[in-house]
């Protein structure tokens, strides 16, 4: 699932960057007097049914939601790896040392020789 998620974020992103990219620059940025070109023409509403403005809306929309929706799935894959690595912790302090046999006794009288 986070896969699938990623990987349609990616092409979304990529959507996104080719329509913004296409879209024609209003106005002269901050370098104009006017109170149009200083806002890009945001307050006339003449770019509010343009196919490109909304298609860049949707899609940020989309991108913003699925980066939520990755963000939650990787919190609760990272908080159950850090619970059953507690557990398994857990486990092996409470579990007792496994009981090993002594290694056999070597001969220790000196041999004597005639």
């Amino acid at each position: 699932m986070f896969s699938i998620l990623l990987v349609l974020l990616v092409i979304v992103a990529v959507l996104m960057i080719g329509i913004i990219l296409l879209q024609k620059s209003e106005g002269s940025g901050m370098s104009g007097s006017s109170a149009a070109s200083m806002f890009g023409g945001a307050l006339t509403g003449a770019a509010a049914g343009n196919f490109l403005t909304r298609a860049t809306a949707w899609l940020a929309t989309i991108f913003f939601v699925l980066c939520a929706a990755l963000a939650l799935i990787a919190s609760k894959t990272d908080m159950s790896n850090q619970q059953s690595d507690l557990r398994q912790e857990i486990v092996q302090q409470e579990a007792p040392a496994p009981a090993t046999e002594p290694a056999p006794a070597e001969n220790t009288q000196p041999t004597e020789t005639k």
